[in-house]
């Protein structure tokens, strides 16, 4: 079991192999074969209409929680379906024990409708503090990893998240019109001025390696899961990124932000959407 840092950094050193290895596997076995061939009773509706759950989505948690587990003996793992069977999961990301944080198909959305916009999520977390991230974009073939300290990789080639180009409008994914509320919807919308260029976002992982790589400058979310962030954050700002909740505070996974929050390219663009957001309150 991780006991201090050099513990943390002996762990991933010997095991991260294994951690890429599990989360292709995931996907080979439980995901992509389901890919544009799921039947109708192969997925189910949580919330509402746009809160989609497959079998993939289970079978792919189901799987990297047995091994996950096993890599890491006294780990614990939160996964987003885990949580939405019994919630009080969820408490083990403010637990002393290390802790995996999942979501098996980001964008499922994307995944029902064909689309090669989904990922999954890995991130290693302890006390809080991220350690380590996946993102995996199976039909695309893209792996992106992240250590902290030890910068952000795509396909084993450094990311640099870079700076947004002069006199060019900001190009923000926020959240999906489908999954914010009236409120929501209004602090959004001080995003919608001169300079700025907002669009609905896909898969939130997948927006995240967009920053990290420099295709988009910022994004604006209104909702603080996990399991939709934690990985991502990490992907930022280990390829130079910055974030803020719209207090100017840092995004905890723990919990209990001021909302919305941002993450950007660098520390000046992430202000600047944080005082926009901020001018709605």
């Amino acid at each position: 079991m991780i006991g201090h840092t050099e513990t943390i950094e002996e762990f991933l050193a010997q095991h991260a192999a294994d951690v890429e290895k599990a989360i292709r596997e995931a996907a080979a076995t439980e995901i992509m074969p389901r890919f544009r061939t799921l039947a109708a009773h192969e997925v189910d509706q949580k919330a509402g209409p746009h809160d989609l759950v497959t079998d993939a989505d289970r079978l792919a948690e189901r799987y990297l929680t047995e091994v996950l587990g096993t890599l890491l003996p006294g780990s614990v793992v939160v996964g987003e379906e885990a949580v939405h069977a019994d919630p009080d999961v969820y408490e083990a990301i403010q637990g002393d024990t290390p802790v995996w944080i999942v979501d098996p198909v980001d964008g499922t959305r994307q995944f029902v409708g064909g689309d090669t916009g989904f990922c999954t999520l890995v991130a290693l977390a302890r006390h809080g503090e991220l350690l380590a991230s996946w993102t995996y974009a199976p039909a695309r073939d893209q792996l992106a990893t992240a250590v902290r300290g030890g910068g952000a990789h795509l396909d084993g080639v450094r990311l640099r998240a870079g700076t947004p180009d002069a006199g060019r409008d900001l190009r923000v994914a926020t959240s999906h019109p489908d999954y914010t509320t009236d409120a929501q919807k209004r602090v959004l919308h001080t995003l919608s001025v001169d300079g700025i260029a907002p669009r609905p976002c896909g898969s939130a992982g997948l927006e995240y390696l967009a920053v990290a790589r420099g295709e988009l400058d910022a994004t604006a979310f209104s909702w603080e899961a996990a399991w939709d962030h934690a990985g991502g954050l990490l992907l930022v700002e280990e390829a130079g990124g910055a974030q803020l909740t719209v207090s100017g505070e840092p995004f905890r996974i723990t919990g209990g932000n001021a909302l919305p929050f941002t993450a950007a390219r660098d520390a000046a663009t992430a202000e600047r959407i944080r005082t926009l957001l901020a001018g709605a309150y």
